[in-house]
């Protein structure tokens, strides 16, 4: 079996296993009052350039609908894609930890949301009838695999500040989203006008660890409450700490990320030059959306190269994942496999 299926579905970068279980001996602080939880935090200080509150959680669920509980209270309104990751696939988690907001999905080319959007929705809400706006939440990288540019940040910032909202970014694919553009850390996050960041490392290499990143010390005030409340404070903190020291060690995240994205440029610049194959959206991370002949489809997964469809099965649209431990081996065998079905028609 060959999957593209998902980031998820590979296993965990030996640098990070090898960290595990150096943590593994003696005795550590419970609760994150351990050596490496705070050299993480401070780890991090130092990548986003600024004074940040760090707090490890173990899934993006944990990372997304707790950040979201801090910034808006049970009758607010989170704007988002329709296709975001909150709106889709975290089963209500969002609304649950908030207690009760609602959210809010906007429609937007390639799963990304435009200013103008955001702001004309915004405006026809706020009466006492109505969940009153209080965040916007984006996905970087999207979820159809695009990029938020400096500008699109910034832009959606400005008309969340005009109203008083905060802004979160859903990070799962932050490194990917990083590595595709020339830019640090701090200028795709807090330099643009984002208030929390939940970053993403187990789509990346790590076995199960994200972290969120406030921004704003005054979101940081309950949010150590929050965690506990919610079943998400780790008694012993330093195995997901340790993940994330190693993950940031030596450009780990970084190095994983750009091969995932280059093994995605590479398996989409094949795709598109196979007749009958186009691309549903630009290819700028780790995520692929293509169509292909329903016959195409049938005998790559006959082949033992599995993947998801995507949408409706009429369609013919599926959705390509590539990882940090994606072998090209595996990415020219779908080509050619790909091409050879294109040819038998």
């Amino acid at each position: 079996m060959v999957s593209f299926t998902s980031d998820n579905a590979s296993g965990a970068a030996p640098e990070i296993l090898e960290a595990l279980a150096a943590a593994n001996g003696g005795a550590a602080m419970p609760y994150g009052a351990d050596a490496i939880t705070a050299r993480v935090q401070a780890r991090l200080a130092e990548i986003f350039e600024t004074e940040v509150a760090v707090f490890p959680v173990a899934t993006g669920t944990a990372a997304n609908s707790l950040s979201l509980a801090v910034m808006v209270p049970p009758y607010g309104a989170v704007y988002c894609h329709e296709a975001a990751h909150i709106q889709m696939d975290e089963c209500g988690a969002p609304e649950f930890y908030t207690g009760g907001a609602k959210l809010v999905p906007l429609p937007g080319a390639h799963g990304k949301i435009e200013a103008s959007v955001l702001g004309a929705a915004i405006e026809g809400a706020g009466n006492v009838h109505a969940v009153q706006p209080a965040a916007v939440s984006i996905t970087q990288a999207s979820e159809a695999g695009t990029v938020y540019s400096l500008a699109e940040i910034a832009g959606l910032a400005e008309v969340a500040r005009a109203h008083g909202l905060g802004l979160h970014m859903d990070g799962a694919r932050f490194a990917n989203a990083l590595v595709a553009g020339n830019h640090s850390p701090a200028e795709l996050t807090w330099k643009s006008g984002v208030d929390a960041l939940s970053f993403g490392a187990t789509k990346n290499g790590a076995l199960g660890a994200e972290a969120v990143v406030l921004f704003k010390p005054e979101l940081a005030a309950t949010f150590g409450y929050r965690r506990k409340r919610a079943g998400h404070l780790f008694s012993k903190m330093r195995f997901l700490s340790a993940q994330l020291e190693a993950y940031l060690r030596d450009d780990l995240w970084l190095r994983n990320a750009r091969h995932a994205n280059a093994m995605a440029a590479r398996l989409s610049t094949g795709l598109a030059a196979i007749a009958g194959v186009s691309l549903s959206h630009p290819v700028e991370a780790n995520e692929i959306f293509a169509r292909l002949p329903e016959a195409m489809i049938a005998d790559l997964l006959a082949q033992g190269f599995v993947f998801y469809r995507w949408g409706a099965e009429a369609n013919c649209e599926v959705r390509l994942v590539t990882s940090f431990d994606t072998d090209p081996k595996d990415v020219d065998a779908f080509l050619a496999a790909a091409s050879a079905a294109a040819t038998r028609g």
